[in-house]
């Protein structure tokens, strides 16, 4: 156990509940808190809302196993931030360069909705997750739960910062928040995000960690 990942967490009644009948429904499932994946310093903290049932829920890594992490592995590959632009296991090899993905609520909620005690619950982690990473120069948030737990986990208001796709915020000198929509299947699939908005997001979290796009 650490300051930012307890796997045996409870502290939020109706996720430990939730996780509890899902093990029993489905014990080949990871069913319990997801740990944040990737480099040990990043430069690139990417900050997504939280497991997907049968995404990283089922195989405990985020983004792993299911549609929300298509779009985002291709795209780290693509720039040389991930070795391989497919994930579908926590043991396929794939591995991450100056970059590391964690979620705002580590926890499957259901609906994929948490409650804002929840995602206030949370906070903890990611904010301990931040000051143990002293190299992150970008933040990049995937949706609005996401941009405003790392506001959160800075002890930011989100008044100062509004969420947009694309927008950029300076946080100290030392760390940008850069804002993208979550690429969930619903916005991909309507096109509220496509692929070149992604790309375009992406390669400006390179520019502003320093990171040469490959």
């Amino acid at each position: 156990m650490s300051e930012f990942y307890d796997p045996q967490c409870v502290r939020c009644p109706r996720l430990a509940e939730y996780l509890r009948e899902t093990r029993a429904q489905r014990p080949d499932y990871w069913a319990r808190p997801v740990p944040s994946f990737g480099a040990a310093s990043p430069r690139i903290l990417i900050v997504g809302l939280a497991p997907g049932m049968h995404g990283a829920n089922r195989t405990g890594r985020p983004f792993t196993g299911d549609h929300a992490g298509t779009l985002l592995y291709e795209t780290l590959y693509e720039f040389g931030l991930a070795s391989r632009p497919e994930a579908t296991s926590a043991d396929d090899g794939l591995q991450l360069r100056n970059t590391r993905i964690a979620n705002a609520v580590k926890c499957v909620p259901p609906g994929n909705k948490p409650l804002p005690a929840e995602i206030r619950c949370c906070n903890a982690y990611l904010a301990s997750e931040l000051d143990a990473l002293p190299a992150v120069r970008v933040c990049l948030a995937l949706g609005r739960v996401a941009h405003e737990a790392v506001l959160m986990a800075k002890g930011l208001k989100r008044a100062m910062y509004p969420f947009g796709h694309a927008r950029e915020h300076t946080l100290d000198a030392d760390m940008h928040l850069l804002d993208s929509y979550h690429c969930s299947r619903y916005n991909t699939s309507t096109r509220r995000l496509t692929t070149q908005m992604f790309r375009q997001v992406v390669r400006r979290a390179c520019e502003l960690a320093g990171l040469a796009p490959s």
